[in-house]
C-alpha cells in the first residue's frame, strides 16, 4: 500500500519503521496536512494524521481527488476529522482505539500531584537558592473524592491509580458499566462532591463545553480539574473567570482549547502569541502541558505497531 504519513514526529520515525518491515510504501513528513499539502498524497492509496492535521470537508475532498481511499489517525479521537464527508466520498476512517492507557492517565495523575503540592514553584525557588516554606502548603490525596468524567480504557486506569492514593473515585459515563472501586453517580452529584474533577471523555457536540459556567457554579470553591481528554471540552474564558474569582482552585492541562496551531511547534520567537492561552499561564495554580500525555516510550511503540496493523488489513480486505 502506497502510504503518506503527515505531521510526523522525530520520536516517531524510527519506530513506524521498525514497526512497517518495509511491507507499504510509506513517506514519512513531517508537514501537517492542510489544503496546501493534500499535493503529498497524490498517487497513494492511504493518508496517516495526527490530530493537529487538517481533516476538514476541503481537505477530504481534495484527497479524494488524489484518490485516496483511507485515512488513518494517530489518536483514539476523531473530532478533527469530518466523518460526514469522508463516507460520503466513500474514504474509510480508523483510528487508534486504545494504545497504553497507562500512559495518558499517570500524566493526570502527575498534574494533579504537582499542582496540589506546588512543585513547579516549589523548583523555581530552589533554583534561585529560595527555600522558604511561604506559599508551597499542599494537600494530601488520602480520602478525597475524584470524579472521573468518561471510563474508557484511559478513565478507569486513572480510577486505579487515585485509588491506590487512598481516594474515593466517583464516575459518570454514558455507558454505565460496572467497575470495580468506582461509584456511578449522575454528573450533578459528581460534580457537588468532588474535590478534583479528571476529564477522560471524547469531544461531541454534547460534552463540548461541558466545563463552562452553569457546570462550575455546581462544583466545590477551589475545586481541581484536570483535562488530558480534548480542549474544547472546557470553555476557557468560564474557568478564566473561575480561577479569579476562586472557584477553581487548581488547573492541569494537557490540551487547551484553541491548541490547533499553537501545540506540537517552537513559537517562542513568536511577536504575537495567544492572549488567551498568555493569562491562564500566569495563573501559580495553573500547570499545562502541550499535550504530551501519550508520549512515552511505550505509546509511542503501540502506536507504530497498530498504525501498521491497520494498514495491513485495509491491504488484505
Amino acid at each position: 500500500m502506497r502510504v503518506i504519513c503527515y505531521s510526523t514526529k522525530s520520536v516517531e520515525k524510527n519506530l513506524l519503521i521498525k514497526a512497517n518491515k518495509e511491507q507499504h510504501d510509506i513517506t514519512l513528513i513531517s508537514n501537517a496536512l492542510n489544503i496546501k499539502t493534500t499535493s503529498y498524497a497524490e498517487d497513494k492509496d492511504a493518508v496517516v494524521v495526527f490530530t493537529s492535521d487538517d481533516v476538514t470537508a476541503p481537505v477530504i475532498n481534495k484527497l479524494s481527488a488524489f484518490g485516496i481511499k483511507y485515512i488513518l489517525t494517530r489518536s483514539v479521537g476523531t473530532d478533527h476529522i469530518d466523518m460526514k464527508t469522508a463516507q460520503e466520498l466513500g474514504i474509510e476512517v480508523a483510528n487508534i482505539p486504545a494504545y497504553s492507557p497507562q500512559a495518558i492517565a499517570e500524566q493526570a495523575v502527575a498534574l494533579a500531584l504537582a499542582l496540589s503540592r506546588h512543585l513547579i514553584l516549589a523548583n523555581q525557588q530552589c533554583h534561585h537558592y529560595n527555600f522558604s516554606l511561604d506559599h508551597l502548603v499542599g494537600f494530601n490525596f488520602y480520602k478525597k473524592t475524584v470524579g472521573l468524567i468518561g471510563l474508557g480504557h484511559i478513565g478507569t486506569a486513572t480510577a486505579s491509580i487515585f485509588n491506590g492514593l487512598g481516594c474515593k473515585v466517583l464516575g459518570y459515563d454514558i455507558l454505565q458499566k460496572n467497575i470495580a472501586h468506582i461509584e456511578f453517580v449522575d454528573l450533578d452529584k459528581l460534580y457537588r462532591e468532588s474535590d478534583i474533577i479528571s476529564l477522560h471523555t471524547p469531544l461531541t457536540p454534547e460534552t463540548r463545553h461541558l466545563i463552562s459556567e452553569a457546570s462550575l457554579l455546581k462544583m466545590k470553591n477551589g475545586v481541581m480539574i484536570i483535562n488530558t481528554a480534548r480542549g474544547d471540552l472546557i470553555k476557557t474564558t468560564d474557568a478564566l473567570s473561575a480561577l479569579k474569582s476562586g472557584k477553581i482552585g487548581y488547573l492541569g492541562l494537557d490540551v487547551y482549547e484553541y491548541e490547533k496551531g499553537l501545540f506540537f511547534e517552537d513559537h517562542e520567537a513568536d511577536e504575537v502569541r495567544d492572549a488567551l492561552f498568555s493569562e491562564l499561564m500566569h495563573f501559580p495554580n495553573v500547570l499545562i502541558s502541550p499535550h504530551l500525555a501519550f508520549l512515552t516510550k511505550e505509546a509511542l511503540a503501540e502506536i507504530a505497531t497498530q498504525t501498521i496493523n491497520i494498514l495491513d488489513h485495509w491491504e488484505k480486505s
